[in-house]
């Protein structure tokens, strides 16, 4: 965006219009939208017309269903979002330091750092800043980086693919992750020497939801081996739900050694004999690039990189380098609209 249209929204660019392109981003109808705002609709229809007549370029295309916004009105409404979520977390510490904290900070991570290095690098924190208060959301990554973009998280542990707007965060790889299939150790086929997906197409299977990375790459390996789908699936990505139901059934399901290790080395649960054909690429600490985080926030990231170096090996170099994420990435979608399937 040039240095002129800056300057040209100075003085205009108000509250109620970002109010405003939340709720279109939201409802998708400059009628819906005014009345979430509180707000007439030919009131609404003049603030969305003098901001873009202020930028200079249409920020939706109007249809016969409502509008949908072009690459220039993505970018606005992802702005305004962080905006709004930048003034509801100033009012959150503020809250927090007038109830005797120090800061909070919220953090998103996938299942693998979220059981391991998460947890360790809250017990690092709360060592150095017992008052700082700490909240943890559990996702995929997707949903993660959109959330960090908003503003509604200061850290996110997972990974940055094919998410508009990616070359404005940095990525600081930690460590990949190797799957093996788990079932309880009382298992029918616990005791074979070996197995093979041919051998466990037909089993009932816990798997994570249907468009994560993890199943998208579960489903392409059973397909490509020729055997279609499993058919009998439950779809989550709770360690707890997933625990319960591996003792208590037949079920089996793909994990990450790290999550069970309690289950595992009391011998609740057990490795079955097949080699499970997934490749992931590498997690890591993904922040927004110049964005001037809280004092509460850096405390955290600095107690994520001690706890990922003690916990993956990494050198100090290697585990503080902030790398950008590709732009070829973040170049994924349409520079027009976005695409019917929403994000």
């Amino acid at each position: 965006m040039n240095r002129p249209a800056l300057s040209m929204m100075g003085g205009r660019l108000k509250t109620r219009h970002i109010v405003l392109l939340v709720h279109l981003d939201e409802q998708r109808s400059v009628l819906r939208a005014a009345k979430a705002a509180h707000m007439t609709q030919p009131g609404a229809s003049k603030l969305l017309a003098d901001l873009e007549e202020t930028l200079g370029v249409p920020l939706f295309t109007r249809h016969a269903r409502g509008i949908e916004p072009t690459w220039y009105g993505e970018i606005m409404m992802r702005r305004a979002r962080a905006a709004l979520a930048e003034m509801d977390l100033a009012q959150a510490e503020i809250a927090a330091l007038r109830s005797g904290l120090t800061g909070q900070c919220a953090i998103g991570a996938v299942v693998n750092p979220a059981t391991s290095l998460v947890p360790s690098a809250i017990a690092l924190l709360k060592q150095r800043h017992p008052g700082i208060l700490v909240s943890v959301d559990i996702d995929n990554s997707t949903v993660l980086a959109e959330r960090l973009q908003r503003g509604e998280l200061d850290i996110v542990i997972g990974r940055v693919l094919g998410v508009a707007g990616a070359a404005d965060l940095v990525f600081e790889a930690l460590a990949g992750e190797t799957h093996r299939v788990f079932a309880r150790s009382s298992h029918p086929l616990r005791h074979k020497r070996r197995l093979s997906l041919d051998d466990l197409i037909d089993e009932p299977w816990i798997l994570p939801r249907a468009g994560s990375l993890l199943r998208n790459r579960i489903d392409s390996m059973f397909v490509h081996r020729g055997l279609g789908l499993p058919r009998n699936v439950v779809e989550t990505g709770s360690i707890p739900v997933i625990t319960s139901l591996l003792q208590s059934t037949d079920m089996v399901s793909p994990l990450q050694p790290e999550t069970i290790v309690p289950y595992r080395e009391s011998g609740l649960l057990a490795e079955l004999p097949v080699e499970l054909e997934v490749q992931m690429e590498p997690f890591g600490i993904v922040t927004r690039r110049g964005h001037r985080m809280s004092p509460s926030a850096e405390a955290m990231l600095d107690s994520l990189r001690t706890a990922a170096r003690r916990l993956y090996g990494l050198g100090d170099a290697q585990a503080s380098a902030r790398a950008p994420v590709p732009k070829s990435r973040a170049a994924s979608r349409s520079a027009r609209t976005r695409p019917g399937s929403g994000r």
